[in-house]
């Protein structure tokens, strides 16, 4: 790099900085609206103001033509443009404003709609998940200003957290709105704060519901208790199939569950601060923190519907019915680790009972490549903000968007990055984020815009 571009570079990471105040007050806006994408939760009204929010925000930002556009399910993206300068590459940037409800209110330290500075750390439902990210791109096209190297096209999405897939079927839809040499989907983050970090690898998911009948209905535990055949404790037998009774590792016929990851690794110690787990207890599986997490499938058994402990009776449970998930990972197909957890569940019921097991649907893993101008100019940016090179990471996460971006635009790189660092505790209660991430994220990218419009020469047609 020659000194004026190392000039540049300099002022416009302090330009970010200087810009930090105004990041604050945005977030404070955007967290004040709460975008939950679920009519039985919030009024939808929330999502079209926070919706607005967004286009407005980026049309003063310097992007062309923003617009709300409906998706097949219901929600609203918000997309727009900026044209590339002559022979300058095009970069998708990509966010979500919608979040997920604030679960119990009474968990919350201060109120999850208001936007409260505590201990270094700001503090909202959506602070991270993806709002930081909204907040993370404005400043980085705030500070680049009129001096925007690339192509852009931009879109939020307004129902990611439910998992409905209307951004996934719109694009398939009107490819031509997204359409860029590089990809850069910010839902994710660091390994830690002060890690430069880029995601290369997603979990897939499959989910079912298991039912199981044993009864025509609920009859006295102390009458016919014994011979009787208890549902719960058939449905209870059947989950414990799914995992190793020494060691708590996910056990599916036909799955393999022994994969290894070689990227960055997960402290354990660390990992059971950021999980919360409590002293004495083990963790489940074998192999490293990362394996389990990023290389192997993982079973969760999200919910059960049985007798509450307040309120019920001496009867024998005649029905009771779990929702689980399964987890999986790249190099293993979704829907193959879907029929297999099905299988081993019905062959686990006991005692002849009546079974019924309904696939929610699954979404495929995914895995970036690492090996073209795209990743080249982010590790340069990364290690001018970070000073130290960029490492590499597994989310456990899904983003079923990737997939499809991937099919469509075959020649692009996609990038996963953002402020979601493990500390955030996203989807939880007292969800924060760091605001020198947001900070040092922005830079990033604004850094990256630039070196990515020097190394890439633009490959798709306009």
């Amino acid at each position: 790099m020659n000194a004026q571009a190392n000039s540049d570079d300099t002022e416009l990471l302090h330009r970010i900085t200087a810009l930090m105040p105004r990041a604050k007050a945005d977030l404070a806006d955007l967290v004040a609206i709460p975008s939950v994408a679920d009519p039985r939760q919030y009024p939808p009204e929330e999502c079209h103001k926070a919706a607005r929010w967004v286009a407005d925000a980026f049309t003063e930002a310097g992007l062309h033509d923003v617009r709300l556009v409906e998706t097949p399910d219901g929600s609203h993206a918000v997309i727009g443009h900026r044209p590339p300068p002559p022979g300058a590459p095009t970069v998708l940037l990509y966010c979500h404003y919608d979040v997920q409800p604030p679960l119990d209110d009474d968990a919350w330290t201060t109120p999850p709609f208001t936007l409260t500075e505590r201990d270094g750390r700001w503090y909202g439902r959506g602070a991270a998940d993806c709002k930081g990210n909204i907040v993370m791109h404005l400043t980085a096209l705030r500070a680049l200003g009129d001096d925007i190297p690339v192509g852009l096209r931009f879109v939020a999405e307004g129902s990611e957290e439910q998992g409905t897939g209307g951004l996934e079927a719109y694009v398939t839809q009107h490819p031509e709105d997204f359409l860029a040499d590089a990809l850069l989907v910010c839902d994710t983050g660091n390994a830690a704060v002060g890690t430069g970090t880029a995601t290369v690898s997603l979990r897939g998911l499959a989910a079912v519901v298991v039912t199981v009948d044993t009864l025509e209905g609920e009859i006295h535990s102390g009458m016919f208790g014994g011979p009787a055949p208890d549902a719960l404790a058939a449905l209870i037998q059947m989950l414990a199939s799914l995992r190793d009774p020494e060691t708590g590792a996910t056990r599916i016929e036909g799955l393999d569950t022994e994969g290894t990851w070689d990227g960055v690794g997960y402290d354990e110690e660390q990992f059971r601060t950021d999980a919360g787990v409590l002293d004495g207890v083990r963790l489940t599986g074998t192999g490293s923190v990362a394996d389990r997490l990023w290389a192997r499938p993982a079973v969760t058994v999200l919910g059960i519907d049985c007798p509450p402990v307040v309120g019920s009776a001496a009867a024998v449970p005649a029905t009771a019915r779990a929702r689980v998930s399964l987890r999986v990972p790249p190099g293993m197909n979704a829907e193959t680790a879907s029929a297999a957890l099905i299988a081993q569940l019905r062959a686990a019921a006991p005692w002849g009972v009546r079974v019924d097991i309904d696939p929610e649907g699954t979404g495929s893993p995914f895995r970036a490549a690492t090996d073209g101008p795209a990743y080249a100019a982010l590790g340069t940016a990364m290690a001018e903000v970070y000073g130290r090179p960029m490492s590499f990471l597994g989310q456990g996460g899904s983003i079923p968007l990737c997939n499809v971006l991937a099919d469509t635009y075959p020649s692009a790189e996609i990038i996963l990055m953002g402020v979601e660092e493990p500390q955030c505790l996203i989807h939880a209660p007292n969800e924060s984020v760091d605001p020198t991430e947001i900070e040092h994220m922005a830079q990033v990218e604004a850094l990256f815009l630039r070196h990515f419009s020097a190394a890439a020469s633009p490959t798709t047609v306009r």
